[in-house]
């Protein structure tokens, strides 16, 4: 038998460790809650991507009361800057959520499919995105989604016979 180790780095910050560029991200995203849709689970998502050509794209999570029709917050926006400027990578990702109107304590990590599409969409730019978990009082800093998501299935996963 063989073992398989996998070890994830993440710093934990306070809003104030943050860039002025990081804090403006997470304040854009915090802001996105507002315009979230989310009568269901009464989680409301927003979330803020800055490109490498300094464009920011912001959106918030959409439900639907069938619940495989809605969109989390990170899909909306990477597949709005995504379709704006196909070409430019994501440089930073911030993700925020709040529930029965405060900020939720723990930091927000993206669902399984949100990861999918991150990856995807490093995988387009061809560079790692910064993530930004926000939570309360701390910020976990990812510095890619491959921490998030180990053993990632890519293109070269479909290549392999």
């Amino acid at each position: 038998m063989k073992e398989l180790s996998i070890t994830t780095n993440i710093r934990v910050l306070s809003y104030d460790e943050l860039t002025e560029e990081q804090r403006k991200l997470t304040d854009m995203a915090k802001k996105e809650t507002e315009n979230a849709y989310a009568p269901y689970s009464n989680f409301f998502v927003g979330a803020a991507a800055l490109l490498a050509n300094g464009e920011i794209f912001a959106a918030s999570n959409q439900e639907n009361a069938a619940y495989p029709s809605g969109l989390c917050a990170e899909r909306v926006t990477l597949f709005y800057a995504n379709s704006k400027f196909p070409d430019v990578p994501v440089k930073t990702l911030a993700i925020v959520a709040k529930t029965n109107g405060e900020f939720v304590e723990e930091c927000c990590a993206p669902c399984g499919a949100c990861r999918q599409v991150i990856l995807e969409t490093e995988f387009r730019g061809g560079e790692p995105i910064e993530i930004l978990l926000c939570g309360r009082d701390q910020v976990y800093l990812v510095h890619s989604i491959k921490d998030l998501l180990p053993l990632c299935f890519t293109k070269d996963s479909l290549e392999r016979g």
